[in-house]
């Protein structure tokens, strides 16, 4: 059987995005995919790691990294050194991204009505509860894959 699910997955990912950074440029704000998705992540819980970033985006720790040296040069992020462990880097939102919270939410809504327009209530429920296992079995793969308890 030829599967085509992370193909289309992989299209859509690329059309929301285009889409949705259309629609912030329309509202002048300038935040590309990957520092939406970090802003997501902070504006739920602030002041994070760049590992604790990367886990909840599911970024690469080096793409987390550029991403974040991008939003420091826009003012959207800070970037503070940990005192409890100066190896550790904290990211913290700006007052600047903190005001885009609302707008930022009002355009995902908006980005959610076009995603499951002919979509019934059930329908879409039934496709996130499909989408959420995916989701849950690929990331207990990696991590498994990770600590090198088992392998492609």
């Amino acid at each position: 059987m030829e599967t085509r699910g992370g193909f289309y997955i992989s299209r859509i990912k690329q059309l929301q995005d285009r889409i949705f950074e259309k629609l912030l440029h329309e509202k002048g704000i300038e935040i590309g995919g990957g520092q939406g998705r970090i802003l997501f992540v902070l504006w739920k819980k602030d002041n994070l790691l760049m590992s604790e970033i990367s886990k909840e985006t599911s970024l690469a720790k080096n793409t987390v990294s550029i991403i974040i040296d991008g939003m420091v040069e826009k003012g959207i992020v800070v970037k503070t050194v940990n005192p409890n462990n100066r190896r550790q880097i904290i990211i913290s939102l700006t007052d600047y991204a903190k005001s885009l919270e609302e707008e930022f939410a009002m355009m995902s809504d908006k980005m959610g009505e076009i995603f499951y327009r002919g979509f019934t209530e059930k329908e879409q429920k039934e496709f996130e509860a499909y989408l959420f296992r995916i989701l849950d079995t690929l990331t207990a793969f990696e991590e498994r894959y990770d600590d090198k308890k088992s392998h492609f």
